[in-house]
C-alpha cells in the first residue's frame, strides 16, 4: 500500500471528473494526492451535494453534449468517467451504447479526442458488469476500439465493493494509459485473479488485436460480514420504523422459504440486520430478504425494487424500515459526508448512482499512483 502522507508531498495528479455525481471519486483520490481542478454533470441536486462537501468552483453543470475540450483546464492527466448504466444494466433496457444514456461514453470519447495533444495520460471508466455482455460483447469492442484509436492502451478489471463494505456491488473497470509502457505492466492474456475471473481474462483474450495490457495487482481485502458498521441505530418508538399493520403486509407478501427465513432470524437471541427488496415474481409484488449478511446493491430511488428497505431481526422482533441516506453513504464507503443539501431521496438518488470510495481509492493506490507517480511508489516500498 502507498503511504498517502509520501503520495500528498509530491507534485499533485492532475484530474477531471466527467460524470461527476456527488464527488465520491474525488473523495477517493484527492488523499492520495489528486488534485480535481474540472468536474461536471448535468443534474444540480448531485452538483448541490458536491459543492457541500468540496470546493465546487470549477464545477460545470451542463450537459456533456454541450462540452468540448476548451471547457477544460491545460495539463490534465487523468480523466474518470462514470457514465450512465441505464442502458447497460441487465435491469435496464439494454440498448448498450446507442442508448441516450450509456451512448454518453461516446460523448465522453469525443472531448478526449478534442483534447488532441493534451489528452490525458490516464482515463479511468466505471460501469456494470452488463457492459461486457451488452450487444453480444460489441458494445465493449467498440469502446475499447476507440480507446485505442485515441492511443490508449487498456486493461480491464471487477471489483466488487463487498471486499471494502458490506454491500455486494460488482462493478468492472477500465483503466487506459498513453504515452509509453506502463511500470511493471504485461502484454498477452492475464491469469485469473479475483479482479480478473474468467469472463474478464476473455475480454483480454478477444481483443489482443488492439492496444492491452496487464497489470499485476494484489489480492483484495476480505472485507466486513454484516450490517452492524452501516445501521443508523434508532430507539424502536422512532417513528421510521413502519407500524404493524405495515410490517404484518411486509411479511405476508413474502413466500413460504422467504418466511422460514425470516422466522428463524426474528427467533434468535442475538439482534441481526438483513436488507430487503421488492420483487415482482408472477406478476405478484413480493419482499425478498438477502440470504447473506451484507446489503444489496444500492440503486437510484426510482420506485420498483429499486428501494432498499432495512430489517432488524431477533428475540421474536421484527422491524421494518427504508435505509436512511446517512446508511447508503456509509455502504458506499462516505460516512463522513455531509448530507445537508437537497432532500433524503435526493441523497439516497445520489449515493445510489455514484462509486463506493474505498474501492476507487485501492484502484488509485494499487495502478493509477504506480502508473502517474511511480516515483511515489518507489519511495513508498
Amino acid at each position: 500500500m502507498i503511504d498517502e502522507s509520501v503520495a500528498t508531498t509530491q507534485t499533485p495528479v492532475r484530474a477531471a471528473e466527467f460524470f461527476a455525481g456527488i464527488g465520491l471519486v474525488r473523495e477517493a483520490l484527492e488523499p492520495l494526492g489528486v488534485q480535481v481542478v474540472w468536474a461536471n454533470d448535468i443534474e444540480k441536486a448531485k452538483r448541490d451535494a458536491y459543492a457541500a462537501n468540496h470546493d465546487a468552483s470549477h464545477f460545470l453543470l451542463d450537459d456533456v453534449r454541450k462540452v468540448t475540450a476548451e471547457n477544460l483546464p491545460a495539463d490534465i492527466e487523468l480523466a474518470t468517467s462514470s457514465f450512465p448504466c441505464v442502458d447497460l444494466s441487465l435491469a435496464g433496457n439494454r440498448l448498450g451504447l446507442v442508448g441516450s444514456q450509456s451512448g454518453m461514453f461516446w460523448e465522453f470519447a469525443r472531448i478526449l479526442e478534442e483534447m488532441r495533444k493534451q489528452r490525458p495520460r490516464a482515463v479511468l471508466l466505471e460501469n456494470v458488469h452488463g457492459f461486457a455482455t451488452s450487444h453480444g460483447g460489441k458494445d465493449l469492442s467498440d469502446a475499447l476500439t476507440r480507446l485505442s484509436e485515441l492511443g490508449y492502451s487498456c486493461d480491464v478489471i471487477a471489483v466488487d465493493a463487498r471486499h471494502f463494505v458490506p454491500q455486494s456491488r460488482p462493478r468492472m473497470f477500465i483503466l487506459g494509459i498513453r504515452g509509453g509502457v506502463v511500470p511493471g505492466a504485461q502484454t498477452g492474456i492475464p491469469p485469473v485473479s479475483d479482479v480478473r475471473p474468467e469472463w474478464v481474462q476473455r475480454v483480454h483474450a478477444r481483443h489482443q488485436h488492439l492496444a492491452m495490457h496487464y497489470l499485476p495487482l494484489p489480492r483484495l481485502p476480505e472485507g466486513p460480514h454484516d450490517l452492524s458498521g452501516v445501521v443508523e441505530r434508532m430507539d424502536t418508538s422512532d417513528p421510521r420504523w413502519w407500524g404493524p399493520d405495515r410490517v404484518a403486509a411486509f411479511v405476508e407478501s413474502m413466500s413460504p422459504l422467504q418466511t422460514a427465513r425470516l422466522q428463524a432470524l426474528r427467533d434468535s437471541e442475538g439482534i441481526s440486520w438483513r436488507t430487503a427488496y421488492r420483487r415482482t415474481r408472477n406478476r405478484v409484488s413480493m419482499w425478498e430478504l438477502r440470504r447473506d449478511d451484507i446489503g444489496g446493491c444500492l440503486r437510484t430511488t426510482g420506485g420498483g425494487s429499486s428501494k432498499q428497505a432495512l430489517v432488524e431481526l431477533g428475540k421474536g422482533e421484527v422491524r421494518v424500515r427504508w435505509m436512511t441516506p446517512l446508511e447508503y453513504a456509509r455502504m458506499m464507503g462516505a460516512g463522513s459526508y455531509k448530507l445537508t443539501a437537497g432532500t433524503p431521496n435526493q441523497a439516497l438518488f445520489g449515493f445510489g448512482d455514484a462509486v463506493v470510495v474505498d474501492v476507487i481509492k485501492w484502484i488509485g493506490q494499487h495502478y493509477l499512483l504506480p502508473v502517474l507517480r511511480p516515483q511515489v511508489v518507489l519511495q513508498a516500498a
